[in-house]
C-alpha cells in the first residue's frame, strides 16, 4: 500500500503515520511516497484550474510507482494532494483512504463517483476543502470531525487533537480490518 503525501503534509506526519501503521497491523506492505520534484504552486490560477494540474501530477507521479509495483494487493492512502490520486483508484480498482481530500471546485468528487473499490473519507467541517453533503453523498464510510482543520488539528487544543488522532486512527483501522 502506498501513503501518499500533501503538498507540506509528510508520511511521517500523524495522519499518515497513523494509517500506514494500521495498514501494516493488517499485513499490508507499507510504501511510504515522497514525490520526485516539487508539485505544482497555485500561481494565481484559480482554483479549478491549479487542482486539474494537481491531480495531473499526482496521477502520473502515483501511476508510474503502481505501474512498477508487483504486490498481489495494493491500496492507497492520500492526504490532501495525495488524495487526487483517487481518479487513479477509481480506474485500477483500488481501495483508499482519503485524509482531508479536497472536495470543493477540485475533480475529486467525480473520480469518487466512478469508484468500484471500498473507500473511506475522512474530513472536518471546519476543513474550506471539506464539503459533508458531497462526502455523504457517496455512500461510503465518512469519518468527519468538527472544529479541526485541514490537518485535523483543533487550534490550541492540542489534548482534543491527539484524541481527534486516536478516533480517526480507529476508523482507519475498522476501515482496513474489513478490505
Amino acid at each position: 500500500m502506498l501513503l501518499l503525501p500533501g503538498l507540506v503534509y509528510s508520511a511521517q506526519r500523524p495522519l499518515l503515520h497513523f494509517a500506514g501503521a494500521v495498514f501494516a497491523k493488517h499485513g499490508w506492505a507499507v510504501r511510504e511516497v515522497q514525490w520526485s520534484e516539487a508539485p505544482p504552486h497555485r500561481d494565481g490560477q484559480d482554483l479549478p484550474a491549479w487542482f486539474a494540474r494537481q491531480r495531473a501530477f499526482v496521477q502520473e507521479q502515483v501511476g508510474r510507482i503502481l505501474d512498477g509495483a508487483g504486490a498481489a494487493r495494493v491500496a492507497l492512502a492520500g492526504k490532501s494532494l495525495g488524495a487526487f490520486a483517487a481518479g487513479l483508484a477509481a480506474d485500477r480498482g483500488l481501495p483508499g483512504v482519503w485524509l482531508t481530500p479536497v472536495l470543493r471546485d477540485s475533480p475529486v468528487p467525480g473520480d469518487l463517483r466512478r469508484a468500484s473499490a471500498p473507500f473511506l473519507l475522512v474530513g472536518s467541517t471546519a476543513d474550506p476543502a471539506w464539503e459533508p453533503g458531497i462526502a455523504r453523498s457517496f455512500g461510503r464510510p465518512v469519518f468527519e470531525a468538527a472544529d479541526a482543520d485541514h490537518s485535523m488539528e483543533i487550534a490550541g487544543e492540542p489534548v482534543r487533537s491527539a484524541e481527534l488522532l486516536v478516533r480517526i486512527t480507529a476508523a482507519v483501522d475498522d476501515f482496513v480490518a474489513h478490505l
